[in-house]
């Protein structure tokens, strides 16, 4: 019942925003045909009557915009009460008009039936105007069409009323009940119109309020995987560097053998957080593409070789089939890392055959395919497979098997890329992932700088600021294994100080300090004191907007846990780069 009556307080608040409208336009065409009736009563009676009754019908339309146009308005009276305001002035409306017919018997045939005409056009006007509302209809047609059909019926002058004038009467009321049937139907559309567009609107506002709770848990979702994300960081950035220290120690063949299986679990793990990594990465805008000329054939043999082993390992093939002549325009970091990916994926899902790489000519472009005999996609999983931590055939989530992030980062990184992905899979016949490239000249294809990674590292002064002290102290085991000379510091102060009395060679800073300080803060401070300090920023924060912020302060970012080679790599690297500058 409540519903019901909410329904038509919305129809009757609806109608008289209508009313409103509608008063602005009426007054033209009644106001014209008002006009040409009292004309036309000037001339047959010579008085000023009709000049009168011309007056009053204006000033009534007059009044109808006035009032009308302020009843959506007058919130503090009841809506029913504004309605029966409404159909008073529509009353008075129709009164006024039908008093033209006192003018009728002054009138030749000819222009009582122009009076007519006026006067039902009007009637039919008032179906659209009230929206067949039938207390307004009935309050304007009743006065105009009974009048109308008296006129007829109670003669014209000394003339006998005849069957002619009697039909015209007839014809007149069931014009009346036509326009009445017809201002019912349009009632019934107009009050199911403003219910659709009300229930358009309630569903528009459960929309906009489920897309906020979705946006909210997202958010949630991703400030807990960077709290979650740096909080395990932190004890496996640890252990990564003791475990790194402890291999460089003289150990017994059981000591090496039990060192090097917690080395390969640790990785294995830092390879599945490096991929939360790549999403927060990805979603935070911050990977930059580099675009250079790539001969495939030299560059897919070596990635081939890497996983050579994993296939082996499990009785696969893996077979090259690439032209000398193929050569791209692309990032290699970046197209490394999809191909690897999808390398990776294939492996794993394939049981039994082998995978296969193969680079083929279409028209201007080169179609560079990852194709496996695995178990396949059916048709309605394909749609979802790019979808983070979304796996087909892992319902005890396997850790070998991955997170389900790598075809997610694929297809991020191939739109980076501008790339073309094509996915064709059958179940139990396998899948082929097609990338495609505009063909480029090769003829310019620079070799590859070999990357020194076994170069050793040279003495440095290494400052480390780390809020954790069981971090500080795997540094200083790792980094003093490799000769270095390493200053411990937990936060901005205490690392200031530390310059003060020694100059260090590079920082290495937590981003999360002692007392609430960053490390690009810290950094920016001992700049000050240090211009051109070398300095990386090792954190375990992955949230989008501290990778933006350290993107935007110029430093190079690694993430804990950071592999021993990975860490004294871009320590060599940035320390080259400051004796380039004349820093160090």
């Amino acid at each position: 019942m409540l519903e019901r009556q909410d329904e038509k307080g919305s129809a009757q608040q609806e109608l008289l925003h209508l009313l409103a409208r509608q008063a602005r336009r009426v007054p033209f065409p009644v106001g014209l045909s008002a006009a040409v009736i009292a004309v036309m009563a000037s001339h047959a009676t010579g008085h000023w009557l009709p000049g009168l009754w011309l007056t009053a019908v204006l000033g009534v339309l007059l009044l109808r915009w006035w009032a009308l146009g302020r009843l959506p308005l007058l919130q503090q009276v009841a809506i029913e009460r504004r309605i029966q305001l409404a159909v008073g002035l529509s009353l008075l409306n129709g009164v006024v008009l039908s008093s033209s017919l006192l003018f009728s018997p002054y009138l030749s045939d000819y222009h009582r039936m122009v009076q007519t005409l006026m006067l039902l056009s009007l009637c039919a006007g008032a179906v659209a105007t009230t929206a067949g509302h039938r207390p307004l209809l009935l309050a304007f047609m009743l006065p105009v069409t009974v009048t109308n059909a008296l006129s007829w019926v109670l003669g014209h002058g000394p003339s006998p009323v005849g069957w002619v004038e009697c039909l015209v009467a007839l014809l007149i009321l069931a014009f009346a009940w036509v326009m009445l049937s017809l201002g019912q139907d349009a009632w019934r559309v107009f009050v199911d119109s403003v219910q659709i567009r009300q229930q358009q609107s309630e569903s528009n506002d459960r929309l906009s309020a489920a897309l906020q709770q979705a946006e909210s848990a997202m958010q949630a979702k991703t400030r807990f995987l960077a709290s979650a994300s740096h909080d395990l960081r932190q004890p496996m950035h640890t252990l990564s560097l003791f475990g790194a220290a402890l291999l460089r120690l003289p150990l017994d063949d059981a000591g090496q053998r039990i060192a090097h299986s917690m080395n390969v679990a640790l990785e294995s793990l830092t390879a599945q957080m490096d991929a939360l990594l790549d999403i927060s990465r990805l979603d935070a805008k911050v990977v930059q593409v580099d675009p250079s000329l790539i001969r495939l054939s030299p560059w897919l043999s070596r990635l081939c070789e890497e996983f050579r082993t994993a296939a082996m390992r499990k009785q696969l093939t893996l077979q090259l089939r690439c032209p000398t002549q193929a050569c791209v325009e692309s990032d290699p970091v970046l197209l490394e890392r999809v191909l690897r990916n999808l390398l990776d994926n294939a492996i794993k899902y394939t049981l039994v055959g082998g995978v296969e790489l193969r680079v083929e000519r279409e028209g201007s472009l080169w179609r560079l395919s990852v194709c496996d005999t695995g178990c396949g996609v059916d048709a309605a999983e394909q749609a979802h497979i790019f979808e983070e931590f979304y796996q087909i055939d892992n319902p005890e989530r396997d850790r070998a098997k991955g997170l389900g992030l790598g075809l997610s980062i694929v297809s991020r990184l191939v739109e980076l890329l501008d790339v073309h992905l094509d996915v064709e899979s059958r179940p139990g016949e396998g899948s082929c992932f097609r990338l495609s490239f505009e063909a480029a000249d090769g003829a310019d294809v620079m070799k590859p700088a070999l990357d020194r990674v076994d170069a050793p590292l040279p003495f440095m002064r290494v400052l480390v600021i780390d809020n954790e002290e069981p971090v500080r102290v795997a540094m200083q085991t790792l980094l003093g294994s490799h000769g270095c000379e390493v200053l411990a510091a937990g936060g901005t102060r205490e690392a200031v100080l530390k310059c003060l009395s020694r100059r260090p060679d590079i920082v290495l800073a937590d981003f999360r300090l002692q007392d609430g300080d960053d490390g690009i803060t810290a950094v920016r401070s001992l700049r000050a004191l240090l211009p051109g300090l070398p300095a990386l920023l090792i954190s375990g924060d992955t949230a989008p907007e501290r990778l933006r912020e350290a993107h935007q302060a110029g430093l190079t970012v690694l993430h804990k846990p950071v592999v021993a080679d990975q860490l004294l790599r871009a320590m060599r690297q940035a320390h080259e780069v400051g004796m380039d500058v004349g820093v160090t």
